[in-house]
């Protein structure tokens, strides 16, 4: 039967299900980012399907990010690690000729398909610029303790010895964002919006926690943690540079690890990376594993073979300047401008 590729029209209840049958299917292809990216970000979003006479083979989320600042895209899926099509192979092959004919009669200067496995029979050129660390997790919080090397245990201890404690639930989404936001800043760049937030928990609800360490009432680290099945990611994690001596951030990855494995998580993913940076370091320190991330990548031009980051030297003097900007200036201009990078 043939498969042919349209717009997805439906209530998102069978998309979900395309999704969830994929072995690489994520949490991140299913239909609430839809609601994320129109509501919260304006984005256009062009969610595709492949079926044929026997109902639904694979479904593609695509968003669109354009701007006169910093080009014109079609990522799926933007600001997240994963994306792309999922489906059976033929749906998959259907859906991304039709993302890059598309793209190519639109003049997009890069279509960007961000899957977590490689995809069969697809022809394009993959990106390698990122990577992410998982580590499987035991059936008990004592058995990862001692699985970890003991300058990570004194690590995860010192920052509760200084009086830190973790508080985990929806409630600390303020939290959570206040030092968010300033650790964007610091590191000289834009952050979303707490509408952003705030949305993907309407969406979501009980996939995701969020994280917080204090310091005597002091919100000094955060994370935002999706579970999906057996796994649980942790997507956005935050640190206000002041505490660096007592390493809240160790305090926090523990707590979001213990509390994975709680809820039945085999699987804690770090999130992404570029490999050699100190982050990568950092997540490989609790004795994970790296995996490849399968970017796939269609442009006209080779100049515009990347989306743009704040590692480009051309944004280099806007990054420095960012780093000056007081709180309120950035948070009233940053979810403005970060909504046009994908």
């Amino acid at each position: 039967m043939t498969v042919h590729v349209s717009e997805y029209r439906g209530d998102g209840a069978d998309w979900d299900e395309v999704v969830a049958a994929d072995p690489g299917g994520t949490l991140f292809q299913r239909h609430g980012w839809k609601q994320v990216m129109e509501r919260a970000l304006d984005h256009e979003t062009l969610y595709l399907q492949a079926a044929d006479e026997s109902g639904l083979r694979g479904v593609l989320p695509l968003v669109r990010v354009r701007s006169r600042l910093f080009g014109h895209y079609l990522v799926s899926m933007p600001f997240l690690n994963y994306g792309g099509p999922a489906g059976d192979p033929a749906a998959v092959r259907a859906l991304v000729g039709h993302a890059t004919d598309l793209a190519q009669a639109e003049g997009a200067d890069l279509l960007e398909l961000r899957s977590a496995v490689e995809l069969p029979g697809v022809d394009l050129p993959v990106s390698r610029r990122k990577v992410t660390v998982v580590l499987d997790l035991p059936d008990a919080i004592d058995a990862l303790w001692d699985s970890l090397r003991s300058k990570v245990r004194s690590q995860v201890r010192r920052p509760r010895k200084e009086g830190c404690e973790v508080r985990i639930g929806h409630d600390q989404l303020g939290a959570f964002h206040q030092v968010f936001t300033r650790h964007m800043r610091d590191l000289g760049t834009p952050a979303q919006g707490r509408g952003f937030f705030e949305e993907i928990l309407r969406a979501f609800g009980d996939d995701v926690a969020v994280a917080c360490v204090y310091l005597e009432d002091e919100p000094v680290a955060a994370g935002w943690t999706f579970h999906w099945g057996e796994e649980a990611e942790i997507t956005w994690a935050s640190s206000l540079r002041e505490h660096n001596r007592i390493a809240p951030n160790m305090l926090l990855y523990w707590d979001l690890m213990e509390h994975a494995i709680d809820r039945g998580a085999r699987v804690f993913n770090f999130g992404r990376c570029t490999p050699g940076s100190g982050t990568h370091r950092f997540k490989m320190q609790w004795g994970g594993r790296e995996i490849p991330l399968w970017w796939y990548q269609h442009s006209a031009d080779a100049k515009a073979a990347a989306t743009p980051s704040p590692d480009d030297r051309r944004y280099a003097l806007g990054v420095k300047a960012w780093t000056r900007l007081p709180m309120p200036v950035a948070n009233a201009i940053g979810p403005r401008l970060v909504r046009l990078l994908p």
